[in-house]
C-alpha cells in the first residue's frame, strides 16, 4: 500500500526546506542541470520570438519573484528536486547564468522544445533538445577553462545530476497536431515511438559523451488527459483520450529499455521516473493526494479551461492546491511538488526505474 504523499501547502514547501536543511551546509551532488520543455522551463524562452512564454501574471503569482517564465503558478518540479537535493537556490537558467552558477548547474529548458527539431514550430522560436545540448557543450567549454583542464570538468560533471524530460512536444505539438504536421500519416504509433526513442537515444550519447553519468530520465505524463485534450475531445470532459495515453506509454516503455542499455556504458548511472504512473496514481484517487479538481486548468479559457494558457492578468481560481492542473496543459505547483517529491524519493516501486534521485545522488 502506498503511504500518504499529500500534505496542504504551505506545509509542502515548508517539508521541501526542512529536507533541504537537512543535507547540511552542502548540496548532496556539486550540480544540477535541467533540460526539457515548458514543464521545467524557467524563462530561458523569455526573450525569443515565441508565443510558448510564462513571463506574465498569473503565472508566478505563488512564487517569490513573480512571474519569472514559468509554467505553473509556483514551483517546478526540478524546483522542488534541488531543494531536496539540498540547493539553497533554484537552478537559473542558461540564457542568464554566470560563470560562477555553470559550476552548480543551470536550467537549458525550452517551452515547445521537442526531440524532433521541427516540435513546437508553429508556436515560433524555441530550444529544440538539439539546441539545449549546443548550450550545453558550450557551458562544458567554459567548465574547463574556469576548473583548469578537461580531467577537473569531466570528475566533476560526472557527480552532478542531470534531469532530461522530453518527448510531451512532440506528441501535443506535432504528431496529434496533423494540421501542422505529417507524422501522424507517416508513422503509426509504434513506429513513431522508435523514430523518437532512437534519436533521443543518440542525443543522449551526446550528452554522456560531453560528461554526464548521473542522468534521470522524466517519462512523459498523461497528455491524454490534460484540460486542452479533454476540451477537445472528450465526450463528458472527464474521460481521458486514450487513444494519445496509449502512444505515450508506447514511448515511456522505451525509455525504460534505453535506461537499461545506457547502464551497460562505463560508469553510467540512468534512471527513469514514472511521472505517467505518478499522475495515473493521483487520478485514481485524487482525494488521497489532496486533490479536488483534476479535469479543468485553474485558469484559462473555454470547456475545462483548456483552450488556451492563461490570459494576461487573468484572476485565477483561489484553491490551487486543489488543482491538479493549472492552465490547460501545465500542473500546479501542488502537483509539481508531489511529482518531484515522488521523483526524490519513491514512494511505489513503480516510481523509478531502477532508482530514485536520492539513490542517484549517493551512486
Amino acid at each position: 500500500m502506498e503511504r500518504a504523499s499529500w500534505v496542504p501547502l504551505p506545509q509542502q514547501l515548508m517539508l521541501l526546506l526542512a529536507a533541504a536543511g537537512l543535507s547540511g551546509a552542502e548540496p548532496q551532488v556539486p550540480c544540477y542541470f535541467v533540460f526539457g520543455d515548458s514543464l521545467v522551463d524557467n524563462g530561458n524562452n523569455n526573450d525569443i520570438a515565441s508565443l510558448a512564454r510564462a513571463n506574465y501574471p498569473p503565472y508566478g503569482v505563488d512564487f517569490p519573484g513573480g512571474a519569472t517564465g514559468r509554467f505553473s503558478n509556483g514551483l517546478t518540479t526540478v524546483d522542488a528536486i534541488s531543494r531536496l537535493l539540498g540547493f539553497d537556490d533554484y537552478i537559473p537558467t542558461y540564457a542568464s547564468a554566470t560563470s560562477e552558477q555553470l559550476l552548480t548547474g543551470v536550467n537549458f529548458a525550452s517551452a515547445a522544445a521537442g526531440i524532433r527539431d521541427e516540435t513546437g514550430q508553429q508556436l515560433g522560436e524555441r530550444i529544440s533538445f538539439s539546441g539545449q545540448l549546443q548550450n550545453y557543450q558550450a557551458a562544458v567549454q567554459q567548465l574547463v577553462s574556469i576548473l583548469g583542464d578537461e580531467d577537473a570538468a569531466a570528475n566533476r560533471l560526472r557527480q552532478c545530476i542531470f534531469t532530461v524530460g522530453m518527448g510531451s512536444n512532440d506528441y501535443l505539438n506535432n504528431y496529434f497536431m496533423p494540421t501542422f504536421y505529417p507524422t501522424s500519416q507517416q508513422y503509426t504509433p509504434e513506429q513513431y515511438a522508435d523514430v523518437l526513442v532512437n534519436q533521443y537515444a543518440q542525443q543522449l550519447r551526446t550528452l554522456y559523451n560531453y560528461g554526464a553519468r548521473k542522468v534521470a530520465l522524466m517519462g512523459v505524463g498523461q497528455v491524454g488527459c490534460s484540460p486542452n485534450e479533454l476540451a477537445q475531445h472528450s465526450p463528458n470532459g472527464v474521460t481521458c483520450i486514450e487513444r494519445i495515453n496509449i502512444a505515450v506509454r508506447m514511448f515511456n516503455r522505451r525509455l525504460v529499455l534505453l535506461v537499461n542499455q545506457f547502464n551497460t556504458l562505463p560508469d553510467a548511472r540512468f534512471t527513469y521516473i514514472n511521472c505517467y504512473g505518478i499522475f495515473e496514481n493521483v487520478l485514481r484517487a485524487p482525494g488521497a493526494h489532496g486533490m479536488a479538481v483534476t479535469n479543468r486548468g485553474c485558469c484559462g479559457v473555454g470547456r475545462n479551461n483548456g483552450q488556451v494558457t492563461c490570459l494576461p492578468y487573468q484572476t485565477p481560481c483561489a484553491n490551487r492546491d486543489e488543482y491538479l492542473f493549472w492552465d490547460a496543459f501545465h500542473p500546479t505547483e501542488a502537483a509539481n511538488i508531489l511529482v518531484g517529491r515522488r521523483a526524490y524519493s519513491a514512494a511505489l516501486l513503480s516510481d523509478a526505474h531502477p532508482v530514485d534521485l536520492r539513490a542517484l545522488a549517493q551512486l
